[in-house]
């Protein structure tokens, strides 16, 4: 589909701008349809380019991070909870299901959404500006248009995607991660009483801001986070799309929904169980100053040095039971919004040539 469409339409030929001139010259006895006539060839020029495959992938990839993250939530604050332990701190120790329970009872029904509206106002412009991104990287490696890459340039487009996406909403990614453990029983280690009420997501950003460095710690941990997104997203378009291909039926453009929530589910599982260590690392440094259970790491590799130490190779995969069944429903409705919701605007492009 061309992106030169927004030429195409409303363009004026000479004729019609001679005919133009005559009723500006005599504008005082003219009625006002002529400024009325240009709005909706304005508007029609603004649906289309919005109707664009670039332009309705940074919409669709919003809706579906928000759909996606919505639908784990419980599981993601798990996985993060899960991850922030250290040894003497395992609160959370339990099976994920009596895990589950213990944050219903002691945070209520609204501990399983706790840091979701963040992370939503987090992940529409980060997932938005990712799938985006990287419908315009793969312009850029195309040889001709609407060319096939080859899976090594995925792989590239993608990374190039996550490390654009990830940089733009860090600082609302680390204060999702102080809201969903703020309000955790092991989070009484800290100095905060245990009524006192809890601060909100600009509350928080403000607070890091004032006591722990200014501007900097709302970039804390963003050296492995961009380590470990780089290849996760890349890995995760890769075989999306290499699985889409092969799940394809012979003589479709496109397989079937079933078989897009199953490409969906399984880039997922592959990208996350290749590049989870580095998550771990972002979470730990992401609390490494935070009062009463952050950790005084001070470097990467140091921490890694003292995760493998003191807590054995499996700190560094703490979590990613959760994580892994999360994974599944999260990537694969991801997925399928991201499809459904970019053909259906493309779609409305296509109508509108039509009338």
């Amino acid at each position: 589909m061309s992106l030169d469409r927004e030429d195409q339409v409303g363009e004026e030929k000479p004729d019609s701008l001679h005919k133009t001139t005559l009723p500006m010259i005599s504008h005082l006895s003219s009625t006002p349809t002529n400024t009325v006539e240009a709005s909706p060839s304005f508007l029609t020029t603004a649906k289309i380019n919005l109707t664009e495959p670039v332009f309705a992938a940074f919409i669709a990839g919003g809706v579906a991070g928000a759909v996606s993250r919505t639908i784990v939530s419980p599981l993601e604050r798990l996985k993060i909870l899960f991850q922030v332990q250290g040894v003497g701190r395992e609160e959370y120790k339990l099976s994920i299901w009596k895990a589950l329970l213990k944050m219903k009872k002691e945070e209520g029904w609204r501990g399983f959404m706790r840091g979701n509206g963040t992370n939503c106002i987090r992940i529409i412009p980060y997932s938005a500006v990712q799938f985006g991104s990287y419908n315009i990287f793969k312009k850029f490696a195309e040889p001709h248009p609407h060319a096939d890459l080859s899976p090594v340039q995925r792989l590239v487009c993608g990374g190039l995607a996550g490390i654009t996406s990830v940089t733009i909403t860090y600082p609302l990614d680390i204060v999702r991660t102080r809201l969903s453990i703020q309000s955790a029983s092991f989070a009484a280690l800290g100095k905060r009483g245990a009524n006192e009420k809890l601060p909100g997501m600009f509350a928080t950003m403000a607070l890091m801001y004032r006591d722990e460095g200014g501007f900097i710690a709302l970039y804390r941990g963003i050296v492995p986070t961009v380590a470990g997104v780089a290849p996760y997203v890349g890995l995760n378009f890769m075989t999306y799309e290499s699985i889409r291909r092969y799940l394809t039926p012979e003589g479709d453009k496109s397989p079937g929904p079933l078989r897009k929530l199953l490409a969906g589910a399984i880039s997922g599982a592959v990208a996350q169980t290749c590049t989870y260590p580095f998550d771990v690392l972002r979470r730990r440094f992401q609390i490494n100053t935070m009062s009463g259970i952050g950790y005084k790491y001070t470097s990467i590799w140091d921490a890694i040095r003292v995760i493998v130490t003191e807590e054995g190779l499996r700190g560094l995969y703490k979590g990613i039971v959760p994580n892994l069944l999360k994974v599944a429903p999260s990537m694969a409705s991801s997925w399928l919004s991201f499809e459904l919701t970019r053909d259906f605007i493309v779609g409305l492009g296509n109508d509108q040539h039509l009338t």
